[in-house]
């Protein structure tokens, strides 16, 4: 029995000996971002691991909010541009996938087979293969350089489409009966009726697609070259080497740390409902 327990110890030890290097292998990079937004450029060149500034200094923090004499870093015209282009995509994906799949879960059409073959087709087409294509469309339609531009063409995606398709077959087809009987038609049933009954799949969409947008670059870069359509990928991607002036470490990292917090605080706010929400997902119907 002794024998028994010390084996089991010994286990739960290793295991957690191995989730604790596993932390600090996740853990390990953002630590080092923070600390190389203390630094001076050749501090971060000569000491590019070092979690000890040397010496300490607010210099990078001072040119991203325009408080140094260097060449500032349009860094709010790169968040004002996210913002604006990822509550877009977020809303549009939102609407157009729940009703794509809801017509994918409930609506009896002539080719929905293949219809959902073809969006789970989708999934296997690599999106880089996609960037050349919808360059030359945004080309012809005069949509380069345009926030427009940046948004239609991935306002619908396949796996928010299966992720609510996932959800609406979840919900009991007494409840939409009885919404028809009451004169309600297929809009309304979807709007008013089944729509509030998959809040974790709504949620978990909207955390997902904003996610998405946010940290979106090669499609970016493709569908814009107007620095003023930049946004905090692509900015800091063409900031870090376009000054000339050393390596700009301290100033992209600086600047990349303050991008992370709205997707953050996003999480934080919703992790219950986007576990709960992954976890009904996945349910086949």
């Amino acid at each position: 029995m002794t024998r028994l327990r010390t084996h089991s110890t010994g286990r739960r030890l290793l295991g957690y000996t191995a989730l604790i290097g596993f932390a600090l292998l996740f853990l390990g990079p953002f630590a080092i971002q923070i600390a190389t937004a203390f630094k001076t450029s050749p501090d971060a060149t000569s000491h590019p691991l070092s979690l000890i500034p040397n010496p300490a200094t607010m210099a990078s923090w001072k040119r991203i909010f325009g408080y140094s004499d260097e060449q500032p870093v349009p860094f709010g015209t790169w968040l004002m541009n996210s913002i604006i282009v990822s509550t877009s995509i977020t809303l549009l994906r939102v609407f157009l996938d729940s009703l794509a799949g809801y017509a994918l879960a409930r609506l009896r059409f002539p080719g929905r087979r293949l219809a959902l073959g073809l969006v789970l087709s989708v999934l296997a087409v690599p999106p880089v293969v996609l960037l050349i294509p919808r360059f030359l469309v945004l080309q012809e339609l005069d949509l380069y350089n345009s926030y427009a531009g940046m948004i239609l063409p991935i306002a619908v995606d396949a796996m928010g489409i299966l992720l609510m398709r996932g959800f609406f077959l979840q919900v009991p087809l007494s409840i939409e009966e009885a919404a028809r009987i009451d004169g309600a038609g297929v809009f309304r049933t979807y709007w008013e009726v089944v729509l509030p009954l998959v809040k974790p799949g709504l949620i978990t969409l909207t955390i997902l697609s904003f996610q998405g947008s946010w940290n979106e670059f090669s499609f970016f870069l493709v569908a814009t070259s107007d620095p003023k359509f930049n946004t905090l990928t692509t900015g800091l991607a063409k900031f870090s080497g376009s000054l000339g002036q050393g390596n700009q470490f301290p100033v992209t990292l600086g600047a990349a740390l303050l991008s992370t917090i709205p997707v953050a605080i996003l999480f934080l706010i919703f992790q219950r409902h986007l576990i709960r929400g992954q976890l009904a997902g996945g349910v086949k119907g």
